[in-house]
């Protein structure tokens, strides 16, 4: 149907009549103006995409109208311009485009259908790990020819390069070649992918810097820039005014096969920026700050908008920064409109003048453009939060959750009282009477000893910071002045810094401060996300068994977004976020038990206390630097070549047909088992008769325990299976590859060593199979209760499925026979996700837990569905004990219901396709 709004479009420029524009003032209602920014990008998208079928008048009606619908759970579709992929959850979204092809033809219909129409970009960027990062002597010698080298060009520099670098590329190319190809395949085989290759950075972060366009200039109209991606940290990008967030890999799917998503118009909490940071604060300390803040406030499921004079002092990176956390205080998005600071960004990383001043020119025409020192712009909220960035002090979080926010100054007692206090986010237990215990240990004809809180792995990680040239040039700064002051890092402790794009490399050379990183063991390691994704290698030897002989709480410090237990690596019980500043302070300490302002950072071979006042760069040495070396050249030297930069993926060979014939000897892709019995007639949804549950959780169960992406245990249920394949535990290598084989990933669901499940009162990746009362992995406890035909449910807390978007946390317990999880809140994307697996997520009613209930987890449950469903429907449980009551299903729309009916999103795209 043609659109009903065809009257709002016109030329943006009357000497260009052919690119128009949809001008939203025509629309002459007043609402408009008062619209928060993130949602006229919603209704612009509704607007243009309205044809009566998918995107209905009524629906701009309620965007507009939002001051009201926002309260009354008003369901709106919304199609993203692009979706955006790492390999990690790309890897199985190719795999289930391969299969749903394979199905579509088995059912009659042409597999060509199955391609994306959405315009998406995949980088591989989580694959490459930490296995090597110390020089040999060969370079040791090296750097110090480097010290007073300028001004080299970036092939020569990256001739200069260490040989970590190219041993962990060359590992990541041998562990990864069937994915590669199949990737390499995938690029090929479908229509409008894009693959950047291995090596090229982190995917937000080339986002940011290279693909994101902020206005789109397509099919002769102009339209703003919006995205999905299948990495909870997508909105990383909304810091430059492109709204995105992260999706499950599943809902990403649809939306490439040209499906709107389907949300819940949110609130929108507006977050008021104002005053001017200490000069000693990094932008690291204000997204710790903002982090805390938000998840006090609750903003989970809604939109973040931030606004105030107070925007303006922060650069683009620091926005980004911001954004990028958005996961970590639960929002769904977090919002800077484009600025004038903004337009500046884009000319900065080469994006091209005739391009920045449309862009600036469309944005105002459209009444998207934001002026911060402008209160007469400030649109209507929900509800307004402030900030003073006076008021921010530096600061660490953790030690296992990223909004546990503590004060630098507070640090050292901060870990010494979660020693003794009780397992728990902020406790580990330990006697008081061991504190004080050290492990004696030699490593490099050294003795060393180790105790609690001893830093053992210290990373400059993570497109959260390795985005932002001040906290990355503060680091060379701070190396720069450690060195001088004759300061170095304990040979054991695990340095690496992972850019998240040649950009950074390029200005840390070219401003002379990469030889001092270099110097403390912080050598580039690789371009992807590394120890931030928990791809951070092994520890040496001694120093595992000297953490398991004193049961010692060893500590990782990085400047990444994520260190829930378990993730970062298995021997590092307490793991903290830090600015990369504050990575080479601790480094250098070696313990994270240490009060700066009283304690020295180390003593020099002349006798001298350092203190880290005495070496912290200033902001305005910072700024100096930063104005020099961060140039537009560096970017589009760098950028002009992403595609086709690295020789080994341009060498690399992969089929050419246009189905995908499966290999049965490979262990990383694998024909997935979802649509063996798809066929074009719905079967009615199902009560769920006396299920017994898998695991009885408590509150905050992430992905990370769920589907961990780290290191295969040798004594897991998928080591057992690679074994039998023939592999060796060398050959492993980690979840997070291997998301291409079901086989592999269902016995990976529930691995993670830091499982706490109630029914062994431990940590432990496993579970009672009630029947016989056996403690058993949970893989083999789940298959013995299919083979008895017995269906599984899971009771969890609160903030079930936090942290990192991963489609496996939904998919592996479809497959081990899960068919519903009963919990006292989830996280948006993991319940998105159960829903398009077709498991369903049930929520206790207000008020109601498992412990008021009285629920054990040992009894029998039946989840009794009615047959006329309707969003968020009430259903009774009733229990083998006689007991009953209810709980909600958290389909929270029409649409959810219809992927339910279908068995889950993907079949529902299948039968669609085939209609078609």
């Amino acid at each position: 149907m043609s659109n009903p709004y065809a009257y709002l479009a016109e030329p943006l420029d009357p000497e260009d009549p052919e690119n128009k524009f949809f001008n939203l003032h025509k629309l002459n209602d007043h609402r408009y103006d008062s619209l928060p920014f993130s949602i006229r990008v919603l209704l612009e998208s509704a607007i243009r995409n309205c044809d009566e079928f998918l995107v209905k008048k009524k629906d701009v009606e309620n965007i507009l109208n939002w001051t009201v619908t926002q309260y009354q759970n008003v369901e709106v579709p919304f199609k993203p311009a692009r979706v955006i992929l790492q390999d990690f959850t790309g890897v199985p979204a190719v795999v289930d485009f391969a299969a749903m092809r394979d199905a579509v033809k088995n059912l009659g219909g042409d597999p060509e259908k199955i391609n994306p129409i959405c315009p998406a970009d995949l980088v591989i960027d989580h694959s490459i790990q930490v296995d090597f990062n110390k020089r040999c002597v060969k370079e040791q010698n090296l750097v110090s020819s480097l010290l007073s080298r300028t001004n080299e060009s970036l092939k020569q520099l990256q001739t200069d390069s260490s040989d970590s670098l190219q041993k962990n590329q060359d590992l990541e190319f041998e562990r990864n070649k069937e994915r590669f190809q199949f990737l390499k395949w995938g690029s090929q085989a479908f229509k409008n992918m894009r693959i950047i290759p291995p090596g090229s950075g982190i995917i937000h972060q080339v986002n940011l810097e290279h693909l994101a366009r902020v206005v789109f200039k397509h099919n002769a109209f102009y339209y703003p820039d919006s995205l999905v991606g299948t990495d909870s940290h997508t909105t990383m990008i909304d810091g430059l005014g492109v709204l995105g967030w992260g999706v499950g890999g599943i809902e990403a799917e649809a939306v490439m096969l040209g499906q709107p998503i389907s949300m819940v118009l949110p609130e929108v909490i507006g977050y008021k920026v104002y005053g001017v940071p200490n000069p000693l604060v990094t932008s690291t300390d204000i997204v710790l700050t903002v982090t805390k803040h938000l998840r006090q406030v609750g903003v989970v499921g809604k939109f973040v908008e931030f606004f105030g004079p107070g925007v303006a002092e922060l650069s683009i990176a620091d926005r980004a920064t911001i954004a990028n956390m958005c996961p970590e205080y639960g929002a769904t998005a977090a919002f800077f409109p484009v600025d004038d600071i903004s337009v500046q960004y884009l000319r900065q990383t080469g994006r091209g003048e005739e391009k920045c001043l449309y862009i600036a020119k469309y944005l105002k025409a459209a009444g998207m453009f934001r002026n911060y020192s402008d209160a007469s712009q400030d649109p209507g909220f929900t509800q307004v939060v402030e900030l003073d960035l006076g008021t921010v002090v530096s600061c660490c979080s953790g030690p296992k959750r990223p909004q546990d926010k503590v004060a630098v100054s507070d640090m050292k007692k901060d870990f010494e009282a979660c020693l003794g206090a009780k397992q728990g986010f902020k406790g580990f237990q330990i006697a008081s009477e061991n504190h004080n215990a050290t492990v004696d240990f030699a490593y490099n004809d050294q003795e060393f000893k180790l105790a609690h809180g001893s830093v053992v792995i210290a990373a400059i990680t993570s497109c959260t910071n390795t985005s932002n040239p001040s906290v990355m040039l503060g680091a060379g700064l701070l190396a720069q002045k450690a060195v001088a002051a004759g300061l170095s890092v304990k040979p054991y402790v695990k340095t690496s810094l992972s850019p998240g794009s040649g950009v950074v490399s390029y200005y840390l050379k070219e401003s002379g401060v990469m030889p001092y990183l270099s110097q403390l063991g912080f050598e580039i390691v690789g371009y992807g996300c590394m120890t931030c994704i928990g791809n951070s290698g092994p520890l040496p030897e001694q120093v595992v068994e000297a953490i398991i002989k004193g049961d010692l709480v060893a500590v990782g410090v990085l400047s990444g977004n994520r260190n829930f237990e378990g993730r970062v690596h298995p021997n590092t019980r307490a793991n903290y976020l830090a600015s990369p500043l504050l990575v080479i302070a601790y480094a250098v300490a070696g313990t994270i038990r240490i009060d700066f302002e009283n304690d020295p950072l180390g003593v020099n071979s002349d006798g001298k206390e350092i203190f880290l006042r005495d070496i912290w760069p200033t902001r305005q040495e910072i700024q100096e630097i930063e104005r020099k070396f961060v140039i537009p050249a560096m970017f589009k030297e760098v950028y002009e070549k992403i595609e086709k930069g690295n020789e080994c993926w341009n060498y690399l060979k992969a089929p050419t047909d246009r189905l995908y014939t499966w290999d049965p000897k490979s262990t990383y892709i694998k024909a997935p088992p979802f649509f063996d019995n798809i066929t074009l007639d719905l079967q009615p949804p199902k009560s769920i008769i006396d299920a017994y549950v898998l695991l009885n959780f408590g509150d905050s169960v992430t992905t990370d325990h769920i589907s961990p992406a780290g290191n295969i245990a040798r004594n897991s249920p998928a080591a057992r299976y690679l074994t039998s394949r023939g592999l060796t535990p060398r050959e492993f290598n980690s979840y997070g590859s291997r998301r291409g084989n079901d086989a592999v990933m269902v016995r990976g669901t529930f691995a993670n060593i830091r499982l706490f499940n109630k029914f062994l009162n431990k940590q432990s990746p496993q579970t009672i199979h009630l029947p016989s009362g056996e403690t058993l992995d949970v893989f083999d406890a789940a298959k013995r209760y299919q083979k008895a035909g017995s269906p599984l449910i899971i009771l969890a807390g609160k903030e079930y499925g936090s942290g990192s978007s991963r489609d496996w946390a939904a998919k592996g317990p479809y497959l081990l026979g899960i068919k519903a999880v009963l919990a006292e809140s989830y996280e948006r994307i993991h319940r998105s996700n159960l829903v398009g697996m077709g498991v369903i997520p049930l929520e206790y009613l207000p008020g109601e837990t498992a412990e008021s209930l009285g629920l054990t987890g040992r009894e029998r449950y039946t989840v009794v569905i009615p047959e006329d469903l309707t969003p968020r429907t009430i259903v009774d449980i009733k229990l083998d004990t006689g007991k009953t009551f209810q709980a909600r299903m958290r389909f929270d729309t029409d649409v959810e219901l219809t992927y339910f009916r279908h068995g889950g999103i993907l079949n529902y795209m299948i039968r669609k396709m085939i209609k078609n």
